[in-house]
């Protein structure tokens, strides 16, 4: 059976052109042109994944992803006009997996849905213990998807949740964000670093500064100093964490449930 994508934008010939190309590629596409309808389609035909707008009108794709992500999870790419960070962290915030900056490349969007729908995949087949526990007081419910620390529960977005787990199924070990992009997110072609440390700084924010930590020209790590791990062959040497205006303050409301 065909994979269902669901399309939210309002600019008409942008939202031709990529149904028109996932169409080609085996999938069955629906498309909304309004923040509503939207929210509406999401409902009605639950999606496989939601490639979305940021900007559109009824409702702006901040609040449509709030309400699609209250249902339950669906993978969400962000397409977006701006290059503002502000807006991409708040949202990554509210349940948005990954974002695209117009103009893009369809074979960009392509390679990106390929990548979520196989991340999807492979969380659906994994067998792993059903709790994981951190220093800090940290508990991981693997079966639930939730995260206590000192007993209380940190809402997590799904996609901070499987960043957590992966740096915490190899506690100690530097995992270069190239590695990251490749187990959380089923990225292989080294692009979308500035996600990565978008996340890392949430889970800063929500679980405290120390709890991942950066390595320099190599990549983050959870709990103490450990070994570096070597780059499979293939991928380029890490570079220094991304720098840009710290967003932090300005997602903290969409962080809410």
């Amino acid at each position: 059976m065909a994979r269902q994508i669901l399309v939210v934008e309002d600019e008409a010939l942008i939202a031709d052109a990529i149904a028109a190309r996932l169409r080609s590629e085996g999938y069955e596409v629906r498309v909304a042109s309004d923040g509503p309808s939207g929210v509406s389609y999401a409902q009605r035909f639950e999606p496989d994944l939601v490639i979305l707008d940021l900007m559109l009108p009824g409702l702006d794709g901040l609040e449509v992803c709030r309400q699609i992500q209250r249902e339950r999870h669906v993978p969400v790419l962000m397409l977006t006009a701006r290059d503002d960070e502000t807006d991409l962290v708040i949202g990554l915030a509210v349940g948005a997996d990954d974002y695209l900056t117009k103009p893009f490349s369809m074979r960009e969007l392509v390679a990106r849905v390929q990548a979520l729908l196989r991340r999807l995949d492979a969380l659906a087949g994994r067998t792993q213990p059903k709790a994981m526990h951190l220093d800090d007081d940290i508990e991981i419910d693997l079966d639930a998807r939730r995260v206590r620390q000192r007993g209380e529960v940190v809402h997590l977005t799904p996609t901070e949740f499987d960043l957590l787990v992966g740096l915490a199924e190899r506690p100690g070990r530097v995992l270069t964000r190239e590695r990251l992009l490749v187990d959380v997110w089923g990225y292989r072609d080294g692009s979308g670093a500035r996600t990565v440390d978008s996340h890392v700084r949430a889970l800063r924010r929500k679980l405290g500064d120390g709890v991942v930590r950066t390595v320099h020209g190599v990549g983050y790590a959870l709990g103490e100093s450990g070994a570096a791990e070597v780059p499979e062959a293939g991928d380029p040497a890490d570079g220094p964490e991304a720098t840009g205006p710290d967003p932090d303050a300005d997602a903290e409301a969409a962080d809410a449930p």
